[in-house]
């Protein structure tokens, strides 16, 4: 049975650049024999913490969270991918890693994030997050520092595989990083 890699798209904000960097880094991390698939939080739309039962005991009632949980057990690791936000983590990302727990133990992670100063601080914070829920921290997490020059006047990059260029060999480490662990 091949082993699988989710990335999960950690911003819903409508203004986000979030999935053109996932596009991005989901080129360079995929292996032949290790596919990586995106969950976007944005369509995945979980609710806010809404099942009663603590997510430890896996008495899930809601059917968004019933989804979810078989969703994340199909992959074997994950990279969370999230900007910056006032030196934290995006809270829809917590919600969707709140919303579960024993789906996460074990299964490696990577972190990327990104902000004027690569998301140093919400990267620090979502550490914490990841050692409580027992997923082994991967050796590449990407820290993408964002230029003004790279946007459009609507906030969009205006060619993502130029501006990221400088992170593509860490990329490809992390691709090779997930393939050693799992392969």
């Amino acid at each position: 049975m091949s082993k699988k890699i989710g990335l999960i798209i950690g911003s819903t904000r409508p203004s986000r650049i979030s999935p053109s960097i996932a596009k991005w880094l989901q080129a360079r991390v995929t292996q032949p024999d290790l596919p990586v698939d995106l969950l976007d939080l944005a369509t995945i739309d979980l609710p806010f913490l809404k099942d009663p039962a603590m997510p430890a005991d896996h008495q899930y009632t809601l059917d968004s969270t019933k989804r979810w949980s078989e969703q994340v057990q199909g992959y074997d690791a994950f990279i969370l991918l999230f900007p910056q936000y006032n030196w934290g983590y995006p809270a829809p990302l917590k919600n969707a890693l709140d919303t579960l727990y024993q789906e996460w133990q074990g299964k490696p992670v990577s972190l990327v994030s990104y902000g004027n100063h690569g998301g140093f601080q919400a990267a620090l914070g979502m550490q914490l997050v990841v050692r409580g829920l027992k997923m082994p921290l991967l050796t590449n997490n990407l820290q993408i520092s964002l230029e003004k020059s790279w946007f459009d006047d609507q906030g969009q990059f205006t060619d993502v595989d130029l501006a990221l260029t400088p992170y593509a060999a860490e990329a490809r480490q992390l691709g090779a990083e997930l393939r050693r662990r799992l392969i």
